[in-house]
């Protein structure tokens, strides 16, 4: 009987304990795998977030939140902004270009987000994977994700509501091509009153679960965007107007956007608006790239106490496997005795301990990799749908060969008690 057999035939008679062991690993190898999925993801996905638009202006309140909600479309708006602040920024000179943004509206939780079509040439390049840009008052483009999520088609028909509401309405039909689901938009205030507490009114609809359904307004799916890796993929694109459209304030003096992408010229001309545009009254004007900087810096700080429980539990999965080995090296004194009356040599006996935990160990890893990725599939959208940030689930990482690299020298060191043990007794003592 070779090594391998003699192990083999070991972790079968201790199946239990064995498999105890292997799930202890996988577990502990998993999570370790999800959290660098996760964070890996959160910084290539945030990273690349904001585009070229260097600047972002809003009201005034929160950067984290004007940029999260902007970008990334999590959150309510922090209020208003009037439109002729955007008409000024447009004409500057030291603006490459920029964009208007009116969001607030949503469709079965999905953000409604009025901007110019242009946006996408600006930052993506691309054209809609079927169909056409939104052209008209009501014409829309939906995200990749959203036209997976809810097999909407183009032709089909929808209302929105004001609200992040997630539910259908009882008086709505589920449908393409009739009256469907719908959630939250935030009104376009024309004062200040309005504009200062907006942002409130709306997080307390979409906290209470309701919001006031458009009936009125109709929105008709005109194209479909391909796949962009990026939060854009989970919003409803249209026309800037639709917010102003839903209100009927189209011909208001008054008339104001929630927020302005702006793509300077370059560093300079970036640090110039940034001092002009922070003392406009009512707004601020935020470093897109500063601020998901600092989301980063609070994020790390959370994957590394994440990171240190996993490692927390690695270990104990390695003193398992220590107490599972040394618990069996007890029960085999009789069969090791056996063994070495036969011939085999104490190296032969400590090597059958040491490649059964290696063994384990190793396969554990490998089960715990798999499990990593498959729960990183599972929750991708739950992820993307919380923070905008689409998951890797299958991308593979050089982390990973130092785990497996480090799980296989653990389970050795935790091997070589147990072996120790059963190398330095005699042969004629294992009967006693």
């Amino acid at each position: 009987m070779n090594a391998f057999q003699l192990i083999y035939r070991n972790i079968l008679h201790r199946k239990t304990l064995s498999l105890l062991s292997l799930l202890s690993i996988a577990i502990a190898s998993s999570l370790l795998v999800l959290i660098f999925l996760v964070q890996n993801s959160t910084e290539e996905g945030a990273a690349k977030g904001y585009g070229p638009f260097e600047l972002v202006i809003g009201a005034s309140g929160s950067d984290t939140q004007l940029v999260l909600n902007t970008f990334y479309h999590v959150g309510v708006p922090v209020g208003n902004i009037p439109y002729a602040l955007y008409e000024e920024v447009n004409g500057n000179s030291n603006v490459d270009v920029s964009y208007a943004m009116n969001r607030g509206d949503s469709w079965r939780g999905y953000p409604i987000i009025g901007i110019d079509s242009g946006y996408f040439q600006t930052r993506y390049q691309i054209a809609p994977q079927s169909g056409q840009w939104y052209q008209h008052t009501g014409e829309a483009v939906v995200g990749s994700h959203v036209a997976q999520a809810l097999g909407v088609k183009i032709g089909d028909t929808f209302h929105g509501s004001h609200g992040m509401v997630a539910g259908l309405d009882e008086h709505e039909e589920d449908g393409h091509g009739g009256q469907d689901e719908h959630a939250g938009h935030e009104e376009p205030a024309g004062h200040e009153e309005h504009a200062e507490h907006d942002g409130h009114d709306q997080a307390e609809h979409a906290a209470q679960g309701h919001g006031d359904h458009h009936h009125d307004f109709q929105y008709k799916i005109v194209g479909i965007l391909p796949p962009l890796h990026t939060a854009d993929d989970k919003g409803i694109f249209t026309t800037l107007d639709y917010a102003w459209a839903v209100h009927g304030e189209q011909d208001s003096p008054d008339k104001m956007i929630t927020s302005l992408l702006v793509k300077p010229k370059g560093l300079l001309e970036l640090q110039t608006l940034k001092l002009k545009y922070s003392k406009a009254e009512g707004a601020q004007a935020a470093y897109s790239s500063k601020v998901v900087a600092n989301l980063l810096n609070m994020i790390d700080s959370g994957t590394v106490i994440a990171r240190f429980m996993a490692m927390v539990c690695f270990v104990l999965a390695a003193i398992s496997l220590l107490l599972s080995l040394t618990a069996a090296s007890s029960e085999r004194r009789r069969d090791v005795g056996l063994l070495r009356l036969l011939g085999k040599s104490r190296l032969f006996v400590m090597n059958t301990i040491v490649l059964e935990g290696i063994l384990l160990t190793i396969t554990g890893v490998l089960l715990g990799l798999l499990l990593g990725h498959v729960g990183a599939w599972l929750l991708h959208d739950v992820i993307f749908d919380a923070t905008g940030i689409s998951v890797k689930a299958w991308s593979f990482y050089a982390y990973e060969v130092y785990l497996l690299v480090g799980a296989v020298v653990l389970g050795t060191l935790a091997s070589l008690w147990p072996s120790f043990r059963m190398y330095r007794v005699h042969p004629v003592e294992l009967f006693r």
